[in-house]
């Protein structure tokens, strides 16, 4: 029986202590309690956690990033120089999206200071446009509305080319993921015609962009400022955005073989970055 529970248990993880009760149980033998189940997944190392979430990679994304990682495994900052890496990313007004825990005693739930505070449709937020480089930081663009092809084509060609002309000159690489509205042929022509050039990118990967752990850098430089309202926190968000040290820039892109070589060794799939 004790067999039985940990290979159904090991057959799908997401079964829970009543889904391998069910099983388990055979007409010749007792049926056992689900906090016996629990207990003995328990002390066999299979405690329940919060899976984390990941992006979905089908067979054919998975070749492509192994691909990629293989073709930039053996890169140093010498080839990295010059690379431009962008993205967009949501910053909430009042509270975060991601999972938060507090250390309360026993029967204190509902103790004031055990809290989460929220507000009436999660109080608004500001979506932003970054990127950078190995040499500086680069803007930080506010998006108001909704962000389509038009909007991130007036991004390229007024703030991204601008600040990337002025700091990298003529020779620089671009960065940007596969999202539709970044690959469209409005925007495809745009590249054409101001001669961008564009790094190969596969697609559910952002593990691979250095960008994504920016923006975590980001909020944490701002997470202790509250902000009454969008200007604010765009104000706040692009003072802290300015403020980070290329340290961390530098720290980041030499993670790079590193993300690389983790990919080669998942087989394509999500890695920890």
């Amino acid at each position: 029986m004790d067999r039985n529970i940990l290979r159904a248990c090991r057959e799908d993880p997401r079964r829970t202590s009543t889904d391998i009760q069910v099983s388990v149980t055979s007409p010749n033998e007792p049926v056992p309690l689900r906090r016996t189940i629990i207990r003995r997944l328990q002390v066999a190392g299979l405690h329940g956690r919060r899976p984390v979430k990941k992006p979905l990679v089908s067979l054919k994304n998975r070749k492509a990033r192994v691909k990629w990682a293989k073709q930039n495994l053996s890169w140093r900052p010498r080839e990295w120089a010059n690379h431009i890496w962008s993205n967009e990313s949501k910053f909430n007004l009042f509270g975060t999206d991601g999972i938060q825990w507090i250390r309360r005693p026993i029967s204190s739930r509902y103790a004031p200071q055990y809290h989460c505070p929220t507000v009436k449709h999660g109080g608004g937020s500001v979506m932003v446009w970054g990127c950078f480089s190995d040499t500086s930081m680069g803007p930080l663009k506010r998006i108001v509305g909704t962000m389509d092809r038009y909007v991130y084509e007036d991004i390229l060609e007024n703030t991204m080319r601008l600040w990337a002309r002025a700091n990298l000159g003529r020779s620089w690489v671009f960065q940007q993921d596969n999202d539709p509205k970044h690959t469209s042929g409005h925007v495809a022509n745009w590249f054409r015609r101001r001669r961008v050039d564009l790094l190969e990118w596969p697609s559910q990967s952002p593990d691979l962009n250095p960008i994504e752990h920016m923006w975590e850098e980001l909020e944490r430089r701002r997470k202790e400022v509250r902000a009454s309202n969008a200007n604010q926190k765009f104000a706040q968000l692009e003072a802290a955005w300015k403020s980070i040290p290329m340290t961390v820039v530098k720290t980041l892109l030499d993670s790079m073989p590193r993300r690389c070589q983790d990919v080669i060794d998942a087989k394509g799939y999500p890695t920890k970055y």
